[in-house]
């Protein structure tokens, strides 16, 4: 970048040293030429050192980003009582809903925007979580954070478009994201509210 702006400084001064010095001597428009060479030179630095400025300053609001991560998102959660995952399965293949608080720990985050969240249920199996009309995403690296929801259960059937589009989400391969050929049938959960908390 330095380069290319003195390149530019040096076929504008030269053009500007030819009109102004050109009745001159050699030796005079010499001098003003290495000059006015010398300040180009100097503009040009100057810019490069604001700019490297910049993508520090970029870079530590990136940090400050990462540390704010534990907090509350969405509706405010009240103090109720937290129910047992291992509860909530029971509840929902019974009632074929729960509605209610859990906790648990982020698994994977949606890497575009923070739209959902996954998190281990205690059968191996893994949850989706969403936000209710996405009124509110979470930060796209709060994985492993310890998590309590505020929503409702249900087991439902994804069918394999939505199933895709989650794939393609989580940054998985062309390939892997072809292979998915059939819905799958999961407990899913949206969130009216969410709180990360710190990492122990």
């Amino acid at each position: 970048m330095v380069l290319v702006c003195q390149t530019f400084m040096l076929y504008f001064f030269s053009t500007i040293l030819k009109r102004i010095f050109g009745r001159k001597s050699y030796k005079t428009m010499k001098k003003s030429y290495l000059v006015l060479l010398g300040l180009g030179v100097a503009l040009c630095t100057a810019c490069q050192n604001q700019k490297s400025e910049s993508e520090i300053e970029g870079t530590e609001t990136a940090v400050v980003a990462t540390d704010s991560i534990p907090g509350n998102y969405g509706a405010g959660l009240k103090a109720d009582e937290i129910v047992p995952t291992s509860q909530m399965i029971e509840l929902v293949n019974e009632n074929g809903t729960f509605e209610g608080k859990i906790s648990g720990e982020i698994k994977e985050v949606c890497t575009k925007k923070g739209c959902w969240l996954t998190m281990d249920l205690p059968n191996g199996e893994s949850m989706r979580v969403t936000f209710k009309d996405y009124g509110f995403f979470v930060p796209t690296t709060s994985q492993g954070y310890p998590i309590v929801l505020d929503g409702v259960a249900v087991v439902t059937e994804t069918d394999v478009k939505t199933l895709r589009h989650y794939a393609e989400d989580e940054g998985k391969s062309a390939e892997e994201v072809a292979a998915i050929t059939e819905p799958k049938r999961e407990i899913t959960f949206e969130a009216v509210g969410v709180e990360i908390k710190d990492k122990a």
